[in-house]
């Protein structure tokens, strides 16, 4: 495993980040409260594309990543949306869409596979219309928690912060071998 030394010289131990390269305004703003909480636990955000940049195919570079984080955050902010189309086409289950459905960087699908198979603590977040896979309840043994945003009353804050300070607790004995 590595760490990495801020300006302050404080041990951060690393995470892995899964959200978009490209993101609007808000999504933006989400983004950067994730990345707070993180610094202010002393998590290093390790992602493809920010803080990584692949030397060979992406998905292995996923891999080689991964191996060095001692948890994932997952970011389902929407990347597509479809305004008409069939869900399961021509079979007995099909359905028109009968509003606009947004959907997330399916990498974030990939990559937190990959995180859940080492075994990593994942928090998971996404915005309020995002469905599917790793974003379904029930998928995985994680709560898919709403996406923060700013302007949070304190009530608010304090309950990401909770949901933060939990999840870090096991990325912690992740990281000093006390779990399996």
């Amino acid at each position: 495993m590595f760490c990495t030394l801020d300006r302050t010289a404080r041990l951060k131990i690393p995470v892995f980040v899964s959200c978009p390269t490209v993101l609007n305004k808000i999504q933006q703003s989400g983004r950067k409260l994730i990345l707070a909480e993180l610094d202010r636990l002393g998590l290093e955000p390790r992602a493809l594309g920010r803080s990584d940049y692949p030397t060979d195919f992406p998905l292995r570079e996923v891999l080689v990543v991964a191996k060095h984080c001692s948890g994932g955050v997952i970011l389902g902010f929407e990347q597509f949306l479809a305004r008409s189309g069939t869900f399961k086409r021509d079979t007995t289950e099909s359905r028109r869409l009968t509003k606009a459905v947004p959907f997330p960087s399916s990498w974030n699908h990939l990559e937190a596979g990959i995180l859940f198979g080492r075994g990593l603590p994942l928090l998971i977040f996404k915005e309020a219309e995002i469905s599917g896979g790793i974003f379904d309840p029930g998928v995985s043994d994680v709560f898919v928690h709403q996406m923060p945003k700013p302007g949070m009353s304190v009530q608010s804050r304090d309950s990401l912060r909770e949901v933060f300070m939990k999840w870090q607790a096991r990325v912690r004995s992740h990281y000093y071998g006390e779990l399996p």
